[in-house]
C-alpha cells in the first residue's frame, strides 16, 4: 500500500459523535470483506459499531460503514484499549484476516503490545488469541463470536452445487477430513488438499488459497480440497472462512471438491459462489 494513501496512525476518527444512549460494539477489523458484512449487520441491528482497523490490512472503506474509526499498526494493543474505553466499549468481536506472514515483518508494538507479547510462551494461532482475549477481559472487554451477528453466513449441511462429489470424491473427502481436524487439533491450519486419498498440501502460515494452489498444481486436475474447524475450535476467533475467491484459485488449478464443515464455516457471496462453482462444474459440499 502506497503509505502516501495510508490512513493516519490515530487513536480517533474526526467523528465525535458517541451517541452515548446506544449499545456500543467494538470491531477489530482484519482485512478483506467480512469486517465491512459484520459492520453493517451491526447497524441494522441499531448498534454503534465503533472499529479498530489495521494498517495495510483492513480495507479503508470500512470507516463509511461504521460510526467510529481508528487505524493502529500490529501489536498496538495499547491503542486499541484506548479507543475502546474512549467510546465506552465493553464487548467486541473479531473479523477478518490478517496475513500471518506480517507477524514476522509488520509488528510495531507499543508499550502493552510488548508486555503482552512478552506473556506469550508459543505462538500459535490459539495461544495469541486466547492470550488476546484474556487480556483484553482483564480491561473490561469481552470478546464475543462475530458469528453472533450474522448467523446466517454460516454453512448449512448439504450439496449446494447441480455438480455431486462422485464415489471416489466421497473417499477422497473423509480421507481429508480426518487429516484436516488433525492439522487443526496441532493448531497449524484448517485446510488440506487431496487426490486419491493422498495428501498433496497442507495448509500452514501461507494460508487456504496458497495451499491450494500447491495441491491442485501437484494434482493438475480433479483436486479434493477439504477445509474444517479446529477440534477446539473457539468461534470468537478464526473461524473457517471461504468465498468467491476460494473458487477462482480452484478453478484456476482445476480442483473440483470444496468440502466444508456445516454449522462453523463462513461462506460469503452464496449466491455467486453457487453460480461460478455451477459454470466451472466444481461441486460444493457442507457436512
Amino acid at each position: 500500500m502506497n503509505t502516501s494513501d495510508s490512513p493516519k496512525e490515530t487513536p480517533l476518527s474526526p467523528s465525535t459523535s458517541m451517541h452515548e444512549k446506544t449499545e456500543g460494539l467494538g470491531l477489530i477489523a482484519g482485512g478483506g470483506q467480512f469486517p465491512i458484512m459484520v459492520a453493517e449487520a451491526a447497524k441494522r441491528r441499531g448498534l454503534r459499531v465503533v472499529a479498530v482497523a489495521h494498517l495495510d490490512e483492513t480495507d479503508q472503506s470500512l470507516k463509511d460503514h461504521v460510526d467510529e474509526i481508528a487505524w493502529i499498526r500490529l501489536g498496538q494493543f495499547g491503542q486499541l484499549i484506548k479507543t475502546f474505553r474512549k467510546f465506552d466499549i465493553s464487548k467486541a468481536l473479531m473479523a477478518g484476516s490478517i496475513s500471518k506472514t506480517r507477524m514476522f515483518d509488520n509488528i510495531r508494538p507499543d508499550l502493552k503490545g510488548l508486555s503482552f507479547i512478552s506473556k506469550i510462551a508459543v505462538f500459535h494461532d490459539d495461544n495469541i488469541l486466547g492470550a488476546f482475549a484474556r487480556e483484553m477481559a482483564k480491561e473490561g472487554i469481552e470478546i464475543v463470536s462475530s458469528t453472533t451477528h450474522l448467523p446466517e453466513l454460516l454453512a448449512a449441511a448439504g450439496c449446494f452445487t447441480r455438480k455431486k462429489p462422485t464415489k471416489a470424491q466421497r473417499a477422497d473427502i473423509d480421507f481429508g477430513w480426518n487429516v484436516a481436524k488433525e492439522l487443526g487439533r496441532l493448531d497449524i491450519g484448517q485446510c488440506v488438499v487431496v487426490s486419491k486419498k493422498t495428501v498433496l498440501a497442507l495448509e500452514a502460515i501461507e494460508g487456504t488459497n496458497e495451499t491450494i494452489r500447491r495441491g491442485g498444481t501437484i494434482a493438475k486436475e480433479g483436486a479434493v480440497v477439504v477445509k474444517v474447524s479446529k477440534p477446539q475450535q473457539d468461534l470468537r476467533f478464526d473461524v473457517p472462512s471461504v468465498g468467491l475467491e476460494t473458487l477462482r484459485v480452484m478453478s484456476q488449478v482445476r480442483a473440483k471438491v470444496l468440502a466444508v464443515e456445516a454449522g462453523k464455516t463462513l461462506m460469503f457471496d452464496s449466491p455467486e459462489m453457487i453460480a461460478y462453482a455451477d459454470r466451472e462444474g466444481i461441486c460444493i459440499i457442507s457436512l
